[in-house]
């Protein structure tokens, strides 16, 4: 029936009132710290979009390292020789004794750990194997290539927003695309070069030492100083590594009047540090960064502090980002800028002029429509209407959503969407009054049956737009959120909001002729 209880009334009066109060903070500078906005898009303020691509070879290399490592450890823990083991591109070789073959083949083969003491569990490791003879080539399987990149992206992700938030940048959106993907948009920046620089390095850090010999047993290599172009020859073995810093920033060395980076250790980095500088009194001690050494002070006395400084010519801009890069840690592989777009704040400004007034084109279109078709009910449909968007508008505040121009998009479809289910029920009321004496009873019965064919049109629309979210990317979800939540508005203002003021109306006018025309 067009019956509405008192406690209904209220409630539906109470949560509208609620939410004009929450879309109302998008027009009003209410000054609080926590108040929520609609976030706009790149296409509607303007700033710099970034798909970068994270180059997974390295960790995938670094992950077969360690599978080989497990599998030496392995044989030699349950003495089987091993002829020759080498990582050969993403290949591990793995050779044995004719002998063995057989009991290395029920390693890999065997499926049951607690019958077979020499059960490797492979298939954990996401290792593929295929027999050759006497070699076993092992392989990271799809899953586990699929499992390591996610990780990577992951840890990633987290970095660079890291990164992005200590620069200042308002209000970055950084989403996950694929599994080696990330989108970065920062609006209202339309220079995003220190952006780029600062993602543009690993920050893998290392403090390694000077070797007198190519023949140490860990291995050396020859690295350049970037400030002097000097070449040094370097042991492989890690010091200390970025894992170990706890805090690093920029400052004035008052001693040499020249920018350093100051750092502080955690505990294991400070017991390592302290006994490294102790036993190499009088050796360089390179501090290397992404490939490149950035300064190469020798040691004159045990650092027991656990703190330091780094020196290399820097300026403050270049100390601060590199302070910056350490604090937030290396990426786990380098990242590729492989597309980037910048929209002004002009053109985007034109975007909001251009869909602000097609909004409004389009909402006095539909009220002129409805108020001379429907009269009285139109007028109930257009007051409707308005709350509808006062509906959509807070929710998607609610949700700190992001408004972009196919979103505006979304908005006018909605209120076409709106219009087309008064449209439905009015006429359903025509019919139903032309057989019905009645007021009450003929417009409860247009609401009624109307209400499965609003709702099966409104659903159908609903799944569309959820489907467009899940597979759609950008703008696509953007008009798929406004069209999904303007719909479920829509639903709710058509059978309560405006049924509660037509049930009024009809009401106050039973023992009138009704007409709609």
């Amino acid at each position: 029936m067009l019956y509405f209880s008192k406690l209904k009334i209220t409630l539906i009066a109470l949560f509208t009132l609620f939410m004009v109060m929450v879309s109302s903070s998008n027009f009003l500078d209410l000054d609080l710290d926590k108040q929520k906005k609609i976030k706009l898009g790149l296409d509607l303020q303007g700033g710099s979009y970034l798909l970068l691509e994270l180059d997974n070879e390295p960790v995938i290399k670094q992950k077969l390292q360690s599978k080989l490592l497990e599998i030496k450890d392995y044989f030699k823990k349950n003495k089987i020789k091993i002829l020759s083991l080498k990582l050969d591109d993403k290949l591990i070789k793995l050779k044995v004794s004719k002998d063995d073959v057989e009991k290395v083949e029920e390693i890999f083969n065997d499926k049951e750990s607690t019958i077979n003491p020499y059960y490797f569990q492979y298939k954990a490791h996401q290792l593929d194997v295929k027999i050759n003879s006497d070699v076993f080539n092992l392989e990271l399987s799809k899953y586990g290539i699929i499992l390591i990149k996610n990780a990577s992206l992951d840890q990633a992700i987290e970095i660079v927003r890291k990164r992005v938030d200590e620069v200042g940048t308002n209000e970055p959106n950084i989403l996950k695309r694929g599994n080696d993907r990330i989108l970065l948009e920062l609006p209202g920046l339309d220079n995003p070069d220190r952006i780029k620089s600062l993602l543009g390095k690993t920050a893998d850090l290392a403090f390694r030492l000077e070797s007198k010999t190519s023949n140490e047993s860990f291995g050396t290599e020859k690295l350049k100083l970037i400030e002097t172009g000097e070449e040094l020859l370097l042991s492989k073995r890690v010091i200390i590594s970025g894992d170990n810093l706890v805090d690093a920033s920029p400052r004035m060395d008052s001693l040499n009047n020249q920018t350093v980076v100051s750092f502080t250790l955690d505990r294991v980095g400070s017991k390592r540090f302290a006994q490294a500088t102790k036993r190499n009194i009088g050796t360089r001690l390179a501090i290397v960064l992404d490939g490149q050494i950035i300064s190469a002070p020798v040691i004159r006395d045990v650092i027991a502090g656990g703190s330091g400084q780094i020196s290399g010519g820097f300026t403050f801009q270049s100390a601060t980002d590199l302070a910056l890069l350490l604090r937030s840690g290396a990426l786990p592989a380098p990242l590729n800028i492989i597309e980037e777009r910048t929209v002004g704040p002009d053109l985007g400004q034109d975007s909001i002029n251009a869909g602000i007034l097609s909004l409004i084109i389009g909402f006095l279109l539909v009220i002129g429509f409805m108020t001379l078709k429907y009269r009285i009910f139109g007028i109930i449909a257009n007051f409707t209407l308005i709350i509808n968007l006062i509906l959509l508008i807070s929710i998607l505040t609610l949700l700190e959503a992001t408004l972009t121009l196919p979103g505006i998009a979304g908005i006018i479809l909605t209120v076409g969407m709106a219009v087309d289910a008064n449209v439905l029920i009015f006429e359903r009321i025509k019919e139903e009054t032309s057989k019905e004496k009645n007021n009450l009873i003929a417009f409860d019965n247009g609401y009624s049956k109307s209400k499965i064919t609003i709702l099966d049109a409104n659903i159908t629309t609903i799944i569309a737009a959820i489907i467009l979210f899940i597979f759609g990317s950008g703008p696509v979800k953007g008009f798929s959120i406004t069209l999904c939540v303007g719909i479920l508005t829509t639903l709710f203002s058509v059978f309560f909001i405006a049924r509660l003021l037509t049930s009024i109306y009809v009401k106050i006018n039973k023992h009138k002729e009704i007409i709609i025309k």
